[in-house]
């Protein structure tokens, strides 16, 4: 890894490999570190990410799936010996990135200008969010546990990557980035029975008191939280990183949002911002 020190700080990332080492999850390993010059020499993982399998292979989703979910139960159940040397995933990071949808794809790329009410209902909307996320057990987040950073390997898969934003944060969140993927979409009833079995399997068993309806009711929510912001995000990285390919990934990142407003009508108005305004917006741009 070639990180220079004046735009990235590779420190972040050793600490939190040590980390995964000590948990025993196959994440690249630090052979010599010079952090002053942002050089690490790691072992290798080789270049098959789960994206790739799983669009050339849809049949080994389940056995991909389910060591995925196993080493998630791992990192939070092993992680609780060192989340709180982690930065906190709190209401002000959330807020934040709630913020990037808001500015970069409503504002910058579709010169949606709220109106006074439309603030007031996008508050509303980022306080729930946010009261969702912090209501809910606080576990070693990874925070970007998807298909392009989980590599697949033949020995304790999968291979986790990019894992230096690791914080202390919501139960729910790396599951829903791992079943709701901005990549790739899966069936919504396949994607509540894996959310159901890690509820039964490893939330739920460790923490009685959570029933389904609310597991889910946090999962689906969070999963708003960080759709919302990952959208935000693919906006920003054309504008200010002239990396165009990530809006391709939007419209699947947003159905995600639009689809539970049946379920959730305190989301009403996001889902009508994103169908009525937000979408449109980046069909006229193709």
């Amino acid at each position: 890894m070639d990180a220079p020190p004046p735009q990235e700080d590779c420190r972040p990332f050793v600490s939190v490999a040590s980390y995964l080492e000590a948990m025993q999850i196959n994440a690249p390993r630090i052979q010599e570190a010079d952090v002053e010059r942002g050089f690490l020499l790691m072992s290798d993982l080789g270049d098959v990410q789960y994206l790739d399998r799983l669009q050339s292979d849809p049949e080994s989703a389940g056995a991909l799936y389910d060591d995925a979910i196993d080493t998630l139960a791992r990192m939070q159940g092993r992680g609780t010996a060192y989340q709180a040397r982690l930065p906190s995933y709190d209401a002000r990071l959330l807020d934040f990135e709630l913020s990037l949808f808001h500015d970069w794809l409503c504002g910058t790329h579709a010169g949606i200008e709220f109106t006074s009410r439309e603030e007031m209902a996008w508050r509303d909307t980022c306080s729930l969010l946010i009261r969702n996320a912090l209501d809910q057990p606080r576990v070693f987040v990874h925070r970007d546990y998807h298909s392009r950073n989980l590599m697949v390997v033949a020995g304790n898969n999968p291979g986790v990557l990019d894992f230096q934003d690791a914080v202390e944060g919501p139960l729910t969140y790396d599951l829903v980035s791992l079943l709701r993927d901005c990549y790739i979409t899966w069936p919504a009833d396949t994607v509540r029975a894996r959310a159901l079995a890690f509820h039964a399997q490893h939330a739920g068993r460790r923490d009685a008191a959570i029933d389904e309806s609310q597991f889910m009711r946090w999962f689906d929510l969070m999963g708003v939280q960080r759709h919302l912001k990952a959208a935000g995000i693919f906006a920003r990285l054309m504008y200010r990183d002239a990396k165009s390919a990530y809006l391709a990934d939007v419209p699947r990142t947003l159905a995600y949002v639009t689809a539970l407003a049946g379920s959730y009508p305190e989301l009403d108005f996001v889902a009508e911002l994103i169908a009525e305004r937000v979408l449109p917006a980046l069909e006229d741009c193709n």
